[in-house]
């Protein structure tokens, strides 16, 4: 990843002051793609996930642990469950035999 500066100065020397991709990727000692995407976008894009994480243990799971974020909707926050109590509701009545991590993960994407 570039920084803003050196998007900046490449911007400026092809844009403005009329210097080649070609010459410009010479110049600043960069390969000729990195300084195309570079004058196609303005600002450096950020990293973009191309497909939605898999979580195998986790996807039979899923709609149950939105059945408790959306009944939680409803109860004051003070009484509302925490991923880590989620976690313990799915091992104990469900059987989830995956890790905290991934059911914590989850729930704060669903959250936000």
């Amino acid at each position: 990843m570039y920084s803003v500066d050196i998007y900046n100065r490449v911007r400026r020397a092809c844009l403005k002051d009329g210097m080649s991709a070609r010459e410009a990727a010479r110049y600043f000692n960069k390969d000729r793609k990195p300084i195309a995407k570079m004058l196609r976008h303005a600002l450096p894009p950020g990293y973009r996930s191309s497909e939605a994480p898999r979580r195998p243990t986790l996807d039979d799971y899923v709609g149950v642990i939105d059945e408790i974020l959306r009944t939680d909707k409803a109860l004051i926050k003070k009484q509302r469950h925490t991923a880590k109590r989620i976690f313990e509701r799915l091992r104990d009545e469900h059987r989830y035999a995956g890790s905290l991590t991934t059911v914590t993960y989850y729930v704060h994407e669903q959250k936000r």
